[in-house]
């Protein structure tokens, strides 16, 4: 007997037919001898809609009240799983995050995972009934419910799974597993049948949209087995492993894309000691994650610095730099919002030579401009105007071949 977590979206659980079909795949997998743990999204849409009302009410609504109307979404996804399988024979109960234990530190809408009980789910598992657990969500220290930002669901079944010991965690989607490119973009893209938790982790975080980037780094460090599968096919789906031998012999496993991208330029600071952390301090406590950064000296003496974030932070970022501007006598402020942020990334990269060069000349030689450049050992980023994003992707992954079979050859020692 294998204790196994399911993770099923809102494109899963959309509609009433929806979820009775995964009610029939939960069962499925209880009647090979398992016990089974599922934690779900809201149904799709639900949480904008949610949203949508929060900012329709009060254009300024406090954060704890969008987490106690956003929170409202999984939980009838929750409930309504649960009836369905009771209805199927198959005994079932629905819990909230803050009543299997799951505590939470941080600022509404961005909370993080501190600490999970699950001493309920245990009891429950131990008599045989299925639990369904509400993703993206907790209560902090003093009950408050909190939310875990978009993706947060992908995360609490990672979290889950690695408290419960779990043999496997699968999360459904309405993929059926990890390409080297967004489908919808890239026509030639191809499923990748393995990738490392590194490889994962930044194509997340660059972009990709299958797996929130927390619940990679929760299997990784927890070492929770992981798979990407479709909630409609029996396809085997994507596993996320430890990297292997002959993972290396693939330099390039995938190109992301990251829209909705601002650029934020602080001109003419002071070039003292100390300017830079000033800066990125105050960002940082407006919970400000930022990206690139790019510093030079001036042709005045002075230091210009460049860095980019996602779009919703702009805001919150562009108030905070005007701000020291102002204190420190710099020039100014400009922002730069149609940009986007091309990415490649592999694990054979660190190991292999001329990689940025062919990258940077698939880009050149279509006409598409560089503006920020941004390397890892593993990665490759780009900040390029937004009208070049689609065509950059494309040919990015046609110069490094990625629609082609890769066949795996043994490490030579």
């Amino acid at each position: 007997m294998a204790l196994i977590v399911h993770k099923y979206g809102g494109t899963s659980l959309g509609d009433l037919n929806k979820i009775r079909h995964v009610a029939q795949r939960v069962a499925a997998a209880k009647d090979q001898g398992d016990d089974v743990a599922v934690v779900v999204s809201a149904m799709a849409g639900e949480t904008d809609r949610l949203i949508r009302l929060a900012y329709e009410i009060n254009p300024d609504p406090p954060p704890r009240e969008v987490d106690m109307l956003a929170s409202t979404g999984e939980q009838v996804s929750a409930a309504l799983l649960a009836m369905a399988l009771n209805a199927m024979g198959y005994p079932a109960i629905s819990f909230t995050g803050g009543q299997v234990g799951m505590l939470t530190i941080g600022v509404h809408r961005k909370a993080k995972i501190r600490e999970i009980s699950a001493e309920r789910v245990f009891e429950k598992l131990r008599d045989g009934m299925i639990v369904i657990i509400t993703g993206f969500q907790g209560v902090d220290i003093h009950g408050n419910i909190t939310t875990l930002g978009r993706g947060g669901s992908d995360t609490s079944a990672v979290a889950i799974a690695a408290v419960l010991k779990a043999d496997l965690c699968e999360i459904y989607t309405d993929v059926d597993g990890v390409y080297t490119a967004d489908p919808r973009i890239v026509p030639t893209a191809r499923k990748l049948d393995t990738i490392s938790h590194d490889e994962m982790l930044e194509m997340a975080t660059l972009g990709a949209k299958v797996l929130q980037s927390r619940s990679v780094e929760f299997a990784k460090k927890y070492d929770v087995p992981l798979k990407v599968r479709s909630t409609f096919t029996n396809d085997p789906g994507t596993l996320i492993a430890e990297e292997t031998g002959h993972m290396e012999q693939t330099t390039i496993k995938g190109v992301t894309l990251l829209r909705d991208q601002a650029r934020v330029n602080v001109l003419d600071l002071p070039n003292v000691p100390g300017i830079a952390a000033k800066i990125f301090k105050a960002i940082a406590d407006e919970h400000v994650n930022v990206d690139m950064i790019v510093l030079t000296e001036n042709n005045y003496g002075g230091t210009d610095i460049s860095f980019t974030l996602g779009i919703g932070d702009l805001k919150a970022a562009h108030e905070t730099t005007q701000r020291i501007c102002s204190d420190v006598s710099a020039k100014g402020v400009t922002v730069e919002e149609d940009v986007a942020k091309i990415s490649v990334v592999g694990i054979g990269m660190q190991s292999q030579p001329g990689v940025a060069a062919d990258v940077f000349d698939a880009l050149g030689s279509n006409g598409i401009n560089i503006e920020m450049i941004s390397t890892s050992e593993i990665k490759i980023s780009c900040l390029i105007s937004s009208k070049d994003a689609d065509h950059a992707m494309r040919v990015i992954h046609d110069r490094f071949k990625l629609g082609e079979p890769q066949v795996a050859t043994e490490e030579v020692t």
